[in-house]
């Protein structure tokens, strides 16, 4: 439990240090880290069983040759892959979106240098460094927190392009 505390203390101290626009960061980390679990459940657990259903569906039918065969066909990959596409372009907006706001927390803290160097002058280091340091911890931290999803995000349109691409196929030798 002392671990809970000591947690608890070192990211009320983080956040101090880089400012308010951590919690906006931290607030988007969450929310894509959800829809990232989200995703990566239905590409482990819901879409193979998915695959399977619209296969035994398309093998259960006579005509699958037809023209009006093909379009089912289409419109169940389409329904498929509407499905493996869902929340990836927010997973992606939410990773572009971390940038920006640390972008926007290094503005205000070089805002907060600026209005020390107005009150103070330039010779004190001391209120300046507390400036320079709410400027450079946001972007840090917005970088960090987009790196962490980078890779789900262009795993999640690789297995979204690939599993349309193979569904198409199994449907067409079936």
């Amino acid at each position: 439990m002392a671990w809970l505390s000591e947690l608890s203390t070192s990211l009320a101290e983080f956040i101090e240090l880089g400012g308010g626009v951590l919690w906006a960061i931290m607030a988007v980390l969450l929310l894509m880290w959800t829809f990232i679990l989200e995703r990566m459940w239905y590409f482990k657990m819901v879409h193979p069983r998915r695959m399977r259903q619209v296969i035994s569906a398309w093998d259960a039918r006579v005509d699958t040759n037809s023209w009006h065969a093909r379009q089912i066909r289409q419109a169940m990959i389409s329904e498929v892959s509407n499905d493996m596409g869902r929340n990836i372009l927010l997973v992606k907006t939410l990773i572009a979106l971390c940038p920006l706001l640390g972008l926007l927390g290094t503005v205000t803290g070089m805002l907060n240098v600026f209005d020390i160097m107005a009150i103070t002058g330039t010779g004190n280091a001391r209120a300046m460094a507390s400036g320079v340091s709410k400027a450079t911890v946001p972007t840090m931290a917005g970088m960090v927190a987009a790196l962490s999803g980078v890779y789900f995000g262009t795993r999640f349109e690789y297995w979204h392009k690939t599993e349309t691409h193979k569904l198409g196929d199994l449907m067409q030798r079936h």
